[in-house]
This record gives C-alpha cells, sequence and structure tokens, in this order.
C-alpha cells in the first residue's frame, strides 16, 4: 500500500495563544515542523505548539531558519556554511528542550523559506544542514525538496531523507518550484491542488508550469496552514488520498 506524510509548517507566531489555525490543521496532518525562533515563533509559541503535537500524536519537527524575522525568513541572505551549521544547531537545541520536557520525541528537521531553499540549489549549504542534524541525532529525518541538494546531503551522511513536494505550489520543468515572486506560483484552487497531490503521490510525475510532467517522488506533503480555508482543505486532501487508497501517516 502507498503511503505519505502530511506535514505543515507550524508555531510561527508571537504570543502564547496566537497560533491561528495550528490547533485544527493538527487534527489531520502527521508531522508538524515547528519554528525556533529564528524566522517566526517565540519560547511560549514553542513549548504551546509542542505540546498540542504530543497530545494529539503528530510526529514533531523542528524549523530552523534564517535570523529574519522582519522578513519571516523568506529574504535570502550572504551565510556561510560554517554559519548555517551553528544557526541550524542552536534552532535544533532550543526545540529539543521543550520536546524533551512535554514527553516527546523529536522526529524530523525541515528547514524553513530562503533557507530551505538555498539549500535545495547549494551543496555546500546543504551539507552544513546534513552535518548540523546528524551530529545532533543521527536518528532525525531530514526533510528536503525532492530531486535537491538536500535530499543528496542527507543521504551521503548517513541520515534517513524524506522528498517533499508541496500541495499549493507549481513547479518548472526541471522539478524546481515556481519562485513565489512569479505569477501563477501558487495554487489556490483546492481541487487542483488535490488532483496535483494525487498525481505526485500515486503516479510519481508532475504536470509542470509549462504542461509537461516531470518525475518526482512524493514520501512528504506540505500543506500550508495559514491560508484562509487550511483546515478545511487539509480535512478534504486527507480524505482524497484515503479514498484513493493511500495510507496517511508519519515517516
Amino acid at each position: 500500500m502507498l503511503r505519505v506524510d502530511l506535514n505543515c509548517d507550524m508555531g510561527e507566531s508571537f504570543g502564547r495563544y496566537a497560533i491561528g489555525s495550528d490547533e485544527d490543521m493538527m487534527k489531520y496532518i502527521t508531522s508538524a515542523n515547528i519554528a525556533c525562533g529564528f524566522h517566526a515563533g517565540d519560547p511560549s509559541v514553542m513549548r504551546h505548539t509542542v505540546r498540542m503535537a504530543v497530545r494529539q500524536g503528530v510526529a514533531v519537527g523542528a524549523h530552523p531558519g534564517l535570523p529574519d524575522l522582519a522578513g519571516f525568513g523568506r529574504r535570502r541572505m550572504e551565510v556561510s556554511a560554517g554559519e548555517v551549521y551553528d544557526m541550524v544547531t542552536y534552532q535544533l537545541g532550543a526545540l529539543l528542550a521543550f520536546v524533551k520536557q512535554e514527553g516527546g520525541t523529536l522526529k524530523h528537521v525541515k528547514a524553513h523559506g530562503a533557507l530551505y531553499n538555498m539549500a535545495a540549489s547549494d551543496k555546500g549549504l546543504a551539507e552544513a544542514i546534513a552535518r548540523a542534524v546528524y551530529d545532533t541525532d543521527a536518528s532525525l529525518i531530514l526533510y528536503g525538496l525532492a530531486g535537491s541538494e538536500m535530499i543528496a546531503a542527507g543521504k551521503a551522511r548517513g541520515l534517513r531523507t524524506a522528498s517533499e513536494v508541496f500541495a499549493d505550489r507549481t513547479y518548472q520543468a526541471d522539478g524546481t518550484l515556481t519562485p513565489r515572486s512569479a505569477p501563477g506560483a501558487l495554487i489556490t484552487d483546492p481541487d487542483r491542488a488535490v488532483n496535483q497531490v494525487l498525481q505526485m503521490v500515486k503516479e510519481g510525475r508532475v504536470t509542470t508550469a509549462d504542461g509537461r510532467t516531470a518525475p518526482i517522488e512524493a514520501e512528504t506533503v506540505c500543506i500550508h496552514g495559514d491560508g484562509e480555508h487550511a483546515p478545511s482543505f487539509a480535512s478534504m486532501l486527507r480524505a482524497a488520498l484515503e479514498k484513493a487508497g493511500v495510507a496517511v501517516s508519519p515517516l
């Protein structure tokens, strides 16, 4: 039977109760990527989000980003591999403490925003992230864009990896995501997003922005929780996957 993980970026707010739709999303996802305070989140939000995930049986992951609160971690920065190794280590350590205190287990790591995109094509940065994860806990699963340098670096380091695809983003002919700044980067039609996920998971391919198809590996699907109808879409997607005979479970 085909299996897939549904992950969502969470804890990306400030103030203990400013968690948006995170609590509703927890009902439908299987893995939560929790912000570690650099691009978003604060200590109280980190603890509260970890506590929710542990209580609902959702796998807990760290979501480290660039130190850019004002830009939500989506602006590229000139950072060295050594700096990336240190900032990822710092953020993993912070979240790991909350997870331990709340009786949970840290399961995976997924970089955020610009750091994720930079490491997808920059071998040196990808290797720095993989090394930071491995040196912290070699049992952690490293999430990365399917077919990217991140996945290659994780495998080379000896980590278990998870090739990630996106429900609400369009793809280019080379298998990369369409930049957010480009027209048509986001898929706003929920039916179209569901069909794209089913194609990627069941057929191992994706229809690109130019109408062609490209091969893709889909082990985990990212669904964003900050949209107006995010919980209803998450419910819709999970139901569609299960109806299609795909088991939805954490990695």
